[in-house]
């Protein structure tokens, strides 16, 4: 079992940038996929990025594509979600999530996920 913290959200006027962070417990951090959803007011759940195992694959939406990155440092127990050139309908709650899998392309189905962090407000001002 695996526990995640997300941290970084924040108030950014549009075109701004922010990093997410999402934090991890456990000592097999590096057995999961992780990755990152957002919900906006009114809107489902949508998928943000997702980075498999090692770091050595990842998967964007294509609303974020060139925009925003997503990495991990397993030393740390930690994913990073880099987000720039940041746009008012980029505003929501950002999740990250796990998910034990030895895939080696991530999944970005959120029902593919069995761990989820609290979430982190992220709120962009035209």
């Amino acid at each position: 079992q695996v526990q995640l913290v997300e941290s970084g959200g924040g108030l950014v006027q549009a075109g701004g940038s922010l990093r997410l962070s999402c934090v991890a417990s456990g000592r097999t951090f590096s057995s999961y996929a992780i990755g990152w959803f957002r919900q906006a007011p009114g809107k489902e759940r949508e998928s943000v990025a997702a980075i498999n195992r090692s770091g050595g694959s990842t998967s964007y939406a294509d609303s974020v594509t060139g925009r925003f990155t997503i990495s991990r440092d397993n030393a740390k127990n930690t994913v990073y979600l880099q987000m720039n050139s940041l746009k008012p309908e980029d505003t929501a709650v950002y999740y990250c999530a796990a998910t034990a899998t030895e895939a080696y392309y991530p999944s970005r189905r959120s029902m593919r996920y069995d761990y989820w962090g609290q979430g982190t407000q992220v709120t962009v001002s035209s």
